[in-house]
């Protein structure tokens, strides 16, 4: 019985995120997925796959690249890319550093420096639409973004304007200048997430089930060593089994102590978990009560 409810909901949230790939496409002249290599992203273009198989996925990838990520993500990301053929834009922070575009944080992290990319990106390739792999669970403002989520001429996002969406019916109108984001796993849990990868045999970034890792400890979360940085004087580094809740920027990304090597032991695991991969393993949201929503406004995913 258990199982038939599980694989009914999957088969209602497949349903709902692809009929919302095929709205976008019916109703905006250029969007975009935004890609990164992570499993929430990764889930993003293996549904977009399924909506318009056996047509090729008729919207580019984007990331927006930090400059500090994980090597095994980077090469996951490539080599996704190469077997769908599909066409890849990469922004790269470093090079706003390199024009003056963008200034180096004090603290190195570069994931709020992301905002500048994007939305140059964004208007550069004129998308109207741009795809992104937000769930509701993770995060308070999140919990509060519709699945059609309108920004400003400045990429803004205004919770005031926010549109009713009723009966699976998404206003995707907006002004010249303006664009929309759009998240089709607005109402999946990570929980939902591991249980659909199980499902359809997603391939992932191997830094997302345990593996041997040299770490250290800095305000309760465990970082490792990288282009970004690495510990200080009195931060030891240890080598301990750990995964990868989520995939971001390495600075502000930690991992978790963890023998899950299979997706059934993530799901096992996920399942007893009382806190959200962000929550608890994103430095960058706890820069402030309200630090994503803030990002969020200022155009942040």
């Amino acid at each position: 019985m258990a199982d038939a409810v599980i694989t009914d909901n999957l088969d209602a949230l497949e349903a709902e995120a692809i009929h919302i790939f095929r709205e976008v496409a019916g109703e905006f002249d250029r969007p975009v997925i935004l890609f990164s290599g992570g499993k929430d992203s990764t889930l993003l273009v293996h549904l977009a796959y399924k909506a318009f198989w056996p047509a090729p996925i008729p919207f580019p990838l984007l990331h927006v690249d930090t400059g500090h990520n994980f090597d095994e993500v980077i090469e996951f990301r490539d080599n996704l890319v190469d077997k769908l053929g599909a066409r890849l834009v990469v922004a790269k922070v470093q090079d706003w550093i390199d024009d003056g575009r963008l200034t180096e944080r004090p603290d190195g992290t570069r994931n709020p420096l992301q905002t500048v990319p994007l939305l140059d990106s964004i208007t550069e390739g004129k998308f109207d639409a741009v795809f992104g792999g937000g769930r509701r669970d993770e995060e308070r403002a999140r919990a509060k973004e519709r699945i059609f989520s309108l920004r400003n001429a400045f990429g803004q996002w205004d919770p005031r304007r926010q549109r009713p969406e009723l009966w699976s019916l998404y206003n995707g109108r907006h002004r010249p200048g303006e664009h929309v984001r759009v998240f089709p796993l607005s109402n999946w849990t990570e929980l939902d997430v591991w249980r659909y990868i199980e499902r359809e045999n997603i391939e992932l970034p191997s830094i997302y089930f345990a593996h041997r890792r040299e770490v250290y400890q800095r305000d309760g979360m465990w970082l490792t060593s990288g282009p970004w940085g690495g510990p200080r004087e009195n931060e030891p580094v240890t080598e301990m089994t750990v995964r990868y809740r989520t995939v971001g920027d390495g600075s502000c990304t930690g991992a978790v102590r963890s023998d899950a090597s299979t997706v059934d032991e993530v799901i096992a695991e996920v399942t007893a978990s009382r806190l959200t991969e962000r929550g608890a393993t994103r430095a960058d949201d706890r820069l402030s009560e309200a630090a994503m929503e803030d990002r969020k406004r200022e155009g942040y995913f």
